[in-house]
């Protein structure tokens, strides 16, 4: 069963369909991994109290600046490994996917020890309230601790995604999943280990899916299976890895790391509006996701469509992904709108907590709709292996004009809604670069010379 082909050629058969069976399985799969820090959110705000649901959520910043660096080599490394497959390049496939895993164990090592060490320093920095910081730094730091699942089961899940096989990743995410809710409570409810419990419960279940991935990977017959001897970074991939990958790479960890300074706004109101900020977040990683899972098949279905010499193809598959994506999304921002209270209930049932999320949700979320044009038009433009664009616009908007917004806002507005109106500032300003962008062609003439 394991070594039975379960990748998917996107350079032929219904763009829609091809689209929509890749990203159906990575949007389910993306739920399941936001529920690992969902659930956590949940069981420690009903079960600890609104505090701890508060140092959860500030450490949301803190985690995303460190693994960015990675997930955007894990971007690039995808590319690549999709391109050779499209081009049917078994060698490239290979050494790619070597390269690649050897260089998430590397990173893995740095982010650790990073994590370890620099945590309670950065917590202090963005001016984490007294009641919050310690139970902010044990979960940082058990967290980071165990980082390397969650680094090993992403650029697994990444290489099969490359391929077209977006199936086995979310069955290993939901069974994960499963069992990081059953530790939750058990750490949380019957041995009272508080917010140390759910990181223990985290990290369990990512090294269990990433042995999973890794597994089916080593028993594959294609030319994608790990194979651990074979470990070496090769000079060829690597340069392809990080020249796709790093813009992508330093633009996510930028970006991450400038929202600490957001969170740091947002820590000057106390923990009630903390605690509400951080409900308003875990819905919020839901909310986008569509639009997200639609713009990685995006890369990937433009990818292995270019690998082909199929450009027109390619572009057809940009315009499907984007009304895809506005639609579902219009629909999701609708449903969250509607059931706004009943939605903040989950993790917390103080008034106040649930004041601050209402506003938070009904102010912002409607932004998602044009941001859905950042996400498909920058996917398309990193599956061409024109990755530095959509990193030097990302990182314009949602660092440089995010807290030039706050920095010269806040002098005059002194509002958690101002606050967090950053977000949407900076989504519109960059889904309109991206657009211009992608039309302009600059993507189709650099690979008209590269070829």
């Amino acid at each position: 069963m394991a070594g039975q082909r379960k990748s998917v050629d996107m350079t032929q058969g219904s763009i829609w369909k091809l689209l929509l069976s890749f990203a159906l399985p990575l949007l389910i799969g993306q739920v399941f991994q936001q529920l690992y820090s969902t659930v956590d959110s949940i069981v420690v705000g009903r079960f600890v109290g609104k505090e701890a649901l508060a140092a959860i959520g500030s450490t949301g910043s803190l985690i995303n600046s460190l693994i960015g660096f990675f997930t955007g080599l894990s971007t690039g490394a995808g590319v690549v490994i999709s391109q050779a497959f499209g081009a049917k390049d078994e060698k490239g496939v290979h050494d790619a996917v070597h390269t690649a895993l050897l260089l998430t164990l590397l990173a893995a090592i740095f982010c650790t020890l990073l994590g370890l060490i620099a945590s309670p320093t950065l917590l202090r920095m963005m001016d984490t309230p007294d009641d919050v910081i310690g139970e902010a730094t044990i979960y940082l730091r058990i967290y980071f601790a165990g980082i390397i699942g969650l680094m090993f089961y992403n650029m697994g899940a990444g290489i099969l995604r490359a391929v077209g096989d977006s199936r086995r990743p979310l069955y290993f995410l939901i069974f994960s999943a499963s069992v990081n809710v059953v530790l939750d409570l058990l750490f949380v409810i019957v041995f009272h280990l508080g917010v140390a419990g759910v990181a223990y419960a985290t990290i369990l279940s990512q090294i269990l899916s990433a042995t999973l991935t890794l597994f089916v990977l080593s028993r594959s017959n294609e030319s994608y299976r790990f194979i651990p001897k074979d470990l070496v970074i090769r000079k060829p991939q690597l340069k392809r890895i990080v020249k796709i990958g790093l813009p992508t790479a330093v633009q996510t960890s930028i970006v991450s790391f400038s929202n600490v300074f957001v969170q740091g706004y947002i820590n000057a109101f106390q923990s009630s509006c903390m605690a509400g900020w951080a409900s308003y977040n875990r819905l919020d990683a839901f909310a986008w996701l569509a639009m997200m899972c639609l713009g990685m098949a995006n890369t990937t279905f433009v990818g292995q469509n270019l690998g082909a010499g199929n450009i027109a193809r390619a572009k057809r598959g940009v315009r499907t992904a984007l009304i895809m994506a506005i639609i579902s999304t219009a629909a999701i921002v609708a449903g969250l709108m509607l059931f706004a209270d009943e939605a903040l209930k989950l993790f917390n049932s103080d008034p106040e907590v649930i004041s601050y999320g209402r506003n938070f949700i009904l102010w912002l979320s409607p932004f998602y709709i044009p941001f859905c044009f950042s996400q498909i038009c920058g996917g398309a433009l990193r599956g061409a292996g024109d990755a530095m664009p959509p990193a030097v616009i990302s990182v314009g908007s949602f660092v440089f004009f995010r807290q030039l917004y706050l920095f010269i806002g806040t002098k005059f507005i002194t509002s958690p809604i101002f606050v967090g109106m950053a977000y949407p500032a900076g989504w519109v300003v960059a889904s309109a670069l991206m657009y211009i962008v992608y039309k302009s062609g600059r993507w189709e003439r650099k690979l008209a010379v590269r070829t």
